[in-house]
């Protein structure tokens, strides 16, 4: 039986994970802007702020935005260590890797330090 390349390739399966959450926040954002503009529509016809929160249904659009962003933060920052990792194994430098990152190599050898202790 053969096996995907992706399932073998930690890399390939952190930018897998990745598009998936970026398909989801992007419906979930699509859903945040139409409430928002609802919002500033009901502003704009002078309801108060506390009317127009407290009337708003769950989740919140800041909540609902603060969702988005810690998902987004975590599939980015496993996709970031083991891209980081994969290149280090293909024996492109520390230096190398933060130029195309545009961080320091001192971030980038943290990436690395994260990714061993999440690989343990």
């Amino acid at each position: 039986m053969a096996t995907d390349p992706i399932e073998q390739d930690p890399a390939a399966r952190a930018l897998s994970d990745l598009l998936a959450v970026l398909d989801t926040c992007m419906a979930e954002l699509g859903g945040a802007r139409e409430r928002a503009g609802k919002l500033l529509e009901e502003r704009r016809s002078g309801r108060a702020w506390l009317d127009i929160v407290t009337a708003e249904s769950r989740p919140l659009v800041v909540e609902q935005i603060s969702s988005v962003m810690a998902a987004l933060a975590s599939a980015g920052g496993a996709w970031r260590r083991e891209q980081a990792h994969a290149l280090a194994s293909e024996q492109v430098s520390i230096n190398r890797i933060a130029a195309m990152f545009g961080v320091t190599r001192q971030r980038i050898s943290a990436l690395l330090r994260e990714r061993a202790r999440t690989h343990q």
